[in-house]
């Protein structure tokens, strides 16, 4: 072989990555100009980005007062992780989704203790979505006290009739495997899902500065860029993370397949007004099922904030994302902008970024 393509050729291969493959760049300005711009609006104080795709960092980046190191309160980005840990609990054999409240907590003598965990989980429960104004939603002493405080109240529907968005129905979840295991729930998170994947800046409690304070399953985790994307990486790869099993390809499939059942879904719901959805089968165990291809797997697997957190798996193009920031609800309410139906349209955009892709 003439000398000059050799060197030519150990030139080439000294200039790739050590996986000995050429890294593919994209342009992520419409992104940044995206997220940039709702820094602009002062929408939020800050904000950070990490994109992954066939398990490697395409994007990261940092905006405003946020580092890689910052920890944020997710807000309803947290249902998915809550929604892990109990699939855990149920792989154990302590739990079944199928097991009604009134089963590891009697004192639910009602229709709400006909409820099952799996419709706890997917907004099904009939139970109501939020306490009373008049009530604190979440600075209990622990979740025993804080479900105590639920089970008086009367449900809004059946359960399995109508799909009704809210988080209480999911402390009352998280209480039963507090009973089932033994342990209370941020051991049970820790312990199933956080201590796995090394998510050391993750947690439930406290759900605000003041410690104490009873885990908020829906709504209340704090997480860092990097911990989350361990998550979604584990839950990706279905349940594997760098070689270890965390959750079983089964819970998995059980949490992204269509827990709806034959409920009546609102057309106010997310998924219609963010992205004009029409099918009912929009919410699995803890997530919500934004696409679906034709047979009704879920192809766009996302857990939206009111706070603008905004975690997302994209079967199709094997990509992962986790946008973390939250939102400045004063200048949002003056200029009437929704964290909640603003972030959506990050995925769609990668999608196109895909698209530009350039050695």
């Amino acid at each position: 072989m003439n000398r000059v393509v050799i060197i030519g050729i150990i030139t080439m291969l000294c200039a790739l990555p050590p996986n000995g493959y050429a890294q593919v760049k994209y342009d992520f300005s419409p992104v940044n100009n995206k997220i940039n711009g709702w820094l602009d609006s002062v929408y939020y104080p800050g904000a950070a980005l990490m994109i992954v795709k066939d398990g490697r960092v395409i994007f990261e980046k940092c905006y405003g007062q946020y580092t890689p190191e910052t920890e944020v309160y997710i807000a309803s980005a947290g249902k998915w992780l809550a929604a892990a840990a109990l699939a855990a609990v149920t792989e154990d054999g302590r739990l079944s989704w199928d097991d009604p409240v009134n089963k590891w907590l009697p004192a639910f003598t009602d229709i709400k203790g006909t409820a099952t965990l799996r419709q706890l989980f997917s907004h099904t429960s009939g139970f109501p979505d939020y306490q009373p104004a008049n009530r604190p939603p979440d600075n209990y002493s622990s979740l025993r006290v804080s479900v105590s405080f639920i089970q008086p109240l009367p449900a809004d529907t059946m359960p399995g009739r109508v799909f009704h968005y809210g988080g209480l129905g999911m402390q009352v979840a998280g209480r039963m495997a507090e009973v089932a295991t033994g342990k209370d729930w941020e051991t049970i998170f820790q312990e199933k899902i956080a201590g796995p994947l090394g998510m050391t800046h993750t947690f439930f409690t406290p759900v605000d500065t003041t410690p104490g304070h009873s885990p908020m399953l829906g709504g209340g985790a704090r997480t860092t860029l990097g911990d989350y994307i361990r998550f979604l990486e584990m839950f990706a790869n279905r349940g594997m993370y760098k070689g270890k099993r965390v959750l079983s390809e089964q819970s998995v499939q059980e949490m992204t397949a269509s827990q709806t059942g034959h409920a009546f879904v609102p057309a106010d719901n997310f998924l219609r007004l963010a992205r004009g959805v029409p099918y009912p089968g929009v919410y699995g165990l803890g997530l919500w099922r934004e696409e679906v291809d034709s047979s009704g797997a879920a192809t766009l697997i996302t857990s939206p904030s009111w706070a603008g957190a905004y975690p997302w798996i994209d079967c199709r193009n094997n990509v992962c994302g986790f946008f973390i920031a939250h939102v400045n609800p004063v200048t949002a309410a003056k200029h009437h902008f929704s964290s909640f139906y603003a972030s959506y349209v990050l995925p769609m955009m990668v999608r196109e970024v895909l698209k530009t892709k350039s050695l």
